[in-house]
């Protein structure tokens, strides 16, 4: 079969090397243009690009992907994968057999750009992935196979987005077999949607008056990108990893004063112990602003930065 493929990010990427691998043909690869370098430095390539041109596939940049951008290609079918554009109606109806996405959510919920952030945030305990025919609206279409798996309570974005990957690029290649085929059984979405509007940084910003609990989330749901950070003596500092204090060390930090949220309570070689608007947190990796900005854990923190985690201190 004829496929073209339309796809940005690592999740992306995942998807087209099984396709590059499987008997079907790719006549092109569309991604979004290059992103700017940090401080004036050579543009940023996607990782579908990247992929693309190790294999030597033709690649398209459009800033606006449209029709005559791919009418010159003979196409039975398109794979649209975390792409970062909503397609005309026109280019939906150019494939033979029309356009597939693979969505990382369990389709109607978390419709949307950032699903599988918004699904940790949420504390959701299921999550899979939806093979959908589209159509004209965001994420609505038709969905023609799906694929489950559980959230651990460790899943951070990136270890969620990797079971993903691979339960996507396993449902992929079982659909276009239908699709091939004739055997697809599509099937209307129900009703409930949610949807799983674009991280912005700002939101990583930790409000020490939430609950701990929803703190740990979303240091998990924003690791790898943008990752959660706060203010500590007028650094940024991101939070890495953290975990939740043991109901005996929170008895030990609220006998000995009555905190406030963001207050330094302890540091050990567990790592640093933070109040919260209910109950505390350990962080457990951290990276500050500062020498070569490794990350450190409690350990290193006592052995150098010590300092700077004065109990009593506020982060902010």
């Amino acid at each position: 079969m004829n496929l073209l493929f339309a796809g940005t990010p690592d999740f992306a990427a995942d998807h087209l090397g099984a396709l590059i691998a499987s008997e079907h043909h790719i006549v092109g690869v569309i991604t979004q243009p290059d992103k700017p370098g940090k401080r004036g430095k050579q543009s940023v390539p996607s990782a579908v690009k990247r992929l693309a041109e190790q294999h030597q596939l033709p690649v398209l940049q459009p800033l606006r992907l449209r029709r005559s951008d791919i009418e010159h290609l003979d196409v039975d079918l398109m794979v649209v994968v975390a792409y970062g554009q909503i397609l005309k109606p026109e280019v939906l109806a150019y494939p033979r057999l029309g356009c597939i996405n693979v969505h990382g959510s369990l389709l109607p919920r978390w419709r949307g750009a950032a699903p599988i952030q918004r699904a940790i945030l949420a504390g959701d305990t299921e999550s899979g992935v939806c093979i959908i025919q589209m159509d004209a609206g965001l994420d609505t279409g038709d969905v023609l196979l799906c694929a489950k798996t559980d959230i651990a309570s460790t899943d951070t974005s990136g270890s969620l987005a990797a079971k993903l990957s691979e339960l996507g690029t396993r449902a992929l290649l079982t659909a276009i077999e239908q699709i091939a085929a004739g055997t697809t059984q599509p099937k209307p979405q129900p009703n409930g949607a949610t949807y799983a509007h674009k991280i912005e940084k700002h939101e990583a910003q930790i409000d020490w008056s939430r609950q701990a609990s929803e703190i740990e989330r979303m240091v998990r749901g924003y690791n790898p990108e943008p990752i959660a950070f706060t203010e500590l003596n007028g650094l940024r500092m991101k939070i890495w990893a953290v975990e939740c204090a043991s109901a005996e060390t929170q008895a030990l930090a609220s006998s000995t004063q009555q905190a406030q949220p963001g207050e330094i309570l302890a540091v050990s070689k567990r790592g640093v112990l933070v109040a919260c608007g209910t109950d505390a947190l350990w962080l457990t990796a951290v990276q500050l602003p500062l020498g070569k900005g490794s990350i450190l854990t409690g350990a290193d923190i006592l052995n150098a930065r010590k300092a700077l985690f004065m109990p009593g201190t506020k982060l902010s």
